[in-house]
């Protein structure tokens, strides 16, 4: 069963639309991906609510 979805997201730096593979069956997490267009690195996070619904934010990865 695969436990992973796509969410598309607004590169911090360069403002491009781009698809993110999040992993929905681990939990809350962090981690760091490079952006598909200008290869900067964005920190992603992913939060998981009381009800279960997962949320995700990223934020540039040199602030």
């Amino acid at each position: 069963m695969d436990a992973s979805e796509w969410t598309r997201v607004d590169c911090p730096y360069c403002g491009e639309s781009i698809e993110l593979q999040v992993d929905v069956g681990s939990g809350a997490y962090r981690t760091v991906e490079d952006c598909a267009v200008c290869c900067r690195p964005i920190e992603v996070a992913v939060d998981v609510g009381v009800d279960g619904a997962e949320t995700v934010t990223i934020a540039r990865g040199d602030e």
